[in-house]
């Protein structure tokens, strides 16, 4: 059989495809990828902030709705963007989550000790540093801006130093920021939703109940969940509750288990094979799958078999991580980061309370916070440090917990309806990730290795 797949042809112009794209697919799998992109984003946006202030102001206000018999719903982009596009990034966080409480870092209380106390921490110095400088004022709701870790950033930095810290340090950091989020889930739930209403909410938790009756009944197709989770988005919009919770509440109820067993696939890709192979030695021209539609059937079985043996939670995962990664960050990116330079008065702003809380919440909050944490639940025989993790190299990774930029973007958007207000707290989300981002790298390359 190998001597006959041998002689399928190899043409020049699918060759020069290969080693054109390699390179690219290549980039799009490597761990920091995201953050790099992101940055991207974030720099173009600051660009385009400055050269296209009020044109881009325009265009994030401009409305855009569905329409349908008897159905409207309008939005500003910058709404779809925030409140639609962002739910998928919810998704995948929820299905993050499901994964590593059920299989991964966070599935035994041994394992997930330091990271989900270190978060808790992390969340907890940098809110009451901006409540401390920011209370009695308008920009007090801001507090949970500075809580927040961007994965993607901080991961992605510990990546690009490669064999310089250990590979645990990746792992606890990973487990740090996953417990994070949902931290910052809780948050925006709880005091980040306003006035909800009783007759959308009541409507959106009939859908869940849906949902939670697919997975109990055994469905495991992705489109009746996405059906479902569309209307669960609606309803949370309605209701008041961000509806970008929804993404949350969809990946509960998602199936972390596949249609057959690992076992019964192995046995069914056997027969599969022996069959295939059978067909092959008897077929007269092996190398035309058009003329093949024996072949063809028994490829499209074993592709079938491969699907009903993995839970949709990893394929819902595996196929829209790319998307959310390399398209729906960007965007948000591209949306929410861009201040207007050219207007600032950047030292005035620096020094004011809103800025001041958030920089020094994320630059030295979360520091203070991840490492005394941390440093207690040791202490007190709570957790233990990873192997091959130092605390010079947990103090590399406070640092990097620092770096906020995503979900802080998003929570200040949340926190603030003065526009005025929200350029402040962006401000200093820059300029605190930047100092924890820079901080943190310095640190592991030169000290920590």
């Amino acid at each position: 059989m190998n001597e006959r797949m041998s002689k399928i042809p190899r043409y020049p112009l699918e060759r020069l495809f290969g080693r054109v794209l390699s390179p690219f697919e290549h980039f799009m799998r490597r761990a920091s990828a995201g953050g790099l992109v992101l940055l991207g984003a974030a720099g173009i946006a600051l660009i385009l902030g400055t050269t296209l202030g009020v044109p881009l102001r325009e265009l994030r206000e401009t409305v855009v709705g569905v329409h349908a018999p008897g159905f409207a719903l309008e939005l500003t982009l910058q709404r779809w963007i925030d409140d639609g596009l962002m739910t998928l990034f919810f998704l995948v966080v929820g299905l993050e989550l499901k994964r590593e409480i059920l299989v991964g870092e966070l599935s035994s209380w041994r394992d997930a000790a330091l990271p989900v106390v270190a978060a808790a921490g992390g969340m907890a110095v940098p809110a009451s540093i901006y409540a401390a400088l920011n209370a009695g004022t308008p920009a007090a709701a801001g507090w949970g801006i500075p809580t927040a870790t961007d994965i993607a950033f901080a991961v992605g930095v510990l990546v690009l130093l490669g064999d310089r810290v250990p590979r645990n340090l990746i792992v606890f950091l990973t487990a740090l920021a996953i417990a994070d989020d949902l931290g910052a889930v809780l948050v925006i739930a709880i005091f980040y939703s306003h006035g909800p209403d009783l007759t959308a909410l009541a409507a959106a938790g009939g859908v869940t109940a849906v949902l939670v009756l697919l997975n109990r009944g055994g469905v495991r197709h992705a489109l009746p969940y996405a059906a479902a989770g569309l209307a669960l988005w609606y309803f949370m919009l309605d209701s008041g509750v961000h509806a970008t919770l929804a993404g949350i509440v969809l990946a509960a109820c998602v199936p972390a288990r596949g249609a057959v067993s690992p076992r019964d696939y192995g046995e069914r890709l056997d027969e599969l094979r022996e069959r295939f192979e059978t067909d092959l030695r008897d077929c007269s021209t092996p190398e035309d799958p058009l003329r093949n539609a024996a072949l063809a059937r028994l490829a499209s079985a074993m592709e079938a078999s491969a699907v009903s043996v993995q839970s949709p939670l990893q394929r819902i995962e595996h196929r829209l991580t790319p998307w959310v990664t390399f398209a729906v960050l960007p965007l948000f990116a591209l949306a929410n980061a861009a201040i207007d330079l050219s207007n600032l008065d950047l030292g005035a702003m620096a020094g004011g309370r809103v800025t001041a809380g958030v920089v020094l919440g994320l630059a030295l909050g979360k520091c203070v916070g991840i490492g005394a944490a941390s440093a207690l639940a040791v202490r007190l025989g709570l957790a233990r440090l990873p192997g091959g993790v130092g605390w010079r190299h947990l103090l590399g990774a406070a640092l990097l917990g620092g770096i906020g930029f995503t979900m802080s973007l998003f929570v200040s958007q949340l926190a603030f309806s003065d526009p005025g207000l929200v350029e402040q707290a962006k401000v200093g989300i820059l300029l605190g990730s930047l100092a924890s981002g820079v901080a943190g790298l310095l640190w592991l390359r030169f000290v920590a290795r």
